[in-house]
């Protein structure tokens, strides 16, 4: 996200900046996009599935007794 924070201002400056810059920010904002896109799809479903199971059982157990008696 940093990548494409910079190149999208170095695109967006408004003073005139040499081609050989806007064209590095313009390779730097393909390539962020790239990243971006890998890492969302990238994520491990099963271990969000597990998390949402934890979550619930600690909810669940959270007004138990705590000498094991039901």
């Amino acid at each position: 996200m940093a990548l494409l924070t910079i190149s999208g201002s170095i695109i967006a400056a408004p003073v005139a900046l040499p081609v050989a810059v806007i064209s590095i920010a313009g390779y730097a904002a393909l390539a962020g996009g790239v990243i971006s896109v890998i890492s969302q799809i990238t994520v491990d479903d099963e271990a969000k599935r597990e998390q949402v199971l934890v979550n619930r059982l600690k909810k669940d157990n959270q007004n138990l007794p705590r000498d094991g008696i039901k």
